[in-house]
């Protein structure tokens, strides 16, 4: 038997201005997928079937980078993330499923995680038919805190280059991360849950299609970027009153684009008085709000209240790992 346990993650800052080549910040959560691989007689996945069209990051991983040819397997997954939120459930799946099947074939070997996030980030881009950002599958490979854009970012360390050939093109992106100190321990990310999903596609057209109409709320996209700065420098400096400052900053500049909805705002604004920061996190339209805060239990209670389901995390998990 084999398994591996691979985090989600929680984008801090920019959300839709990395579309158009700036920054985004994200962290791994100590939530996520645990994969388990055994021999069986048969081709299972949580005791059923397993379909290889329903399930294309599995399929992709096996056939296409693993290149599998050995007996059946049983697949046993567990989550602890809200599907389909902006919690990068599938960049887990696929992180914690390449680990658990390298483990398995070669099990005197270790992998490293930036082959892993690669590994992962070519079975997202295959289910996503080309389009896919690194920015989940390294955030879980790698954990801790990662910032994707696309050039060298100043203040962090750079890890590896990746790109992709797009039906819009060719992308590329630089993967670095950013040092989370000890002083932002006595912190917690509070997460809440909609309650329905982020439909990150529709998102990012929808913003697309509001810029050709509204040109000037490009300028938003120039706002996030130095928000995201302002909040990376906040991080490194363990400056958790700046870093929630910038988080507040960063919803209102959601809001204009529009991705923001009125559940999610009351979420935040729900959770703001027990809070340093607070606002959306992921594509929007559903999804997840995060909030920062040294008191994760009224925050969780106001999410609640508000109609949210919470889940509480520190910032930085670790990333991939075997069990």
């Amino acid at each position: 038997m084999a398994s591996a346990f691979a985090p989600g993650k929680c984008i801090l800052f920019g959300e839709h201005a990395v579309v158009f080549g700036h920054p985004a910040v994200a962290v791994a959560i100590e939530q996520g997928v645990s994969v388990r691989i055994e021999r069986s007689d048969d081709w299972t996945l949580e005791g059923s079937p397993f379909n290889p069209s329903r399930h294309p990051h599995i399929t992709h991983i096996l056939r296409n980078v693993f290149n599998y040819s050995g007996p059946p397997l049983q697949i046993d997954v567990q989550s602890s993330l809200f599907s389909a939120a902006g919690m990068g459930s599938s960049a887990a799946l696929s992180n914690a499923f390449a680990a658990a099947l390298h483990e398995h074939v070669s099990p005197d070997e270790s992998i490293d995680q930036i082959t892993l996030a690669k590994m992962a980030h070519s079975a997202e881009a295959n289910a996503q038919k080309g389009r896919a950002s690194p920015t989940d599958t390294a955030t879980s490979a790698l954990g801790g805190c990662v910032v994707v854009s696309d050039y060298r970012v100043k203040g962090t360390k750079h890890l590896f280059d990746t790109s992709l050939e797009t039906p819009e093109g060719s992308r590329s992106w630089a993967v670095n991360s950013a040092i989370i100190p000890p002083g932002i321990e006595e912190s917690w990310l509070v997460i809440g849950y909609s309650g329905t999903g982020s439909p990150t596609g529709k998102m990012v057209a929808n913003v697309a299609r509001l810029i050709s109409e509204k040109p000037e709320r490009m300028e938003e996209m120039d706002r996030i970027s130095k928000i995201t700065m302002a909040g990376l420098t906040a991080l490194s400096a363990a400056n958790l009153e700046a870093l929630g400052m910038a988080m507040d900053a960063c919803h209102e500049s959601l809001k204009n684009l529009e991705v923001s909805t009125p559940k999610l705002d009351r979420m935040v604004q729900a959770a703001r008085p027990h809070s340093m920061g607070a606002k959306l996190t992921g594509a929007g339209g559903g999804g997840c709000m995060v909030a920062l805060t040294k008191d994760p239990n009224r925050v969780s209670e106001a999410i609640e209240v508000a109609g949210g389901r919470p889940l509480t995390t520190r910032l930085g998990a670790e990333g991939v790992r075997s069990l």
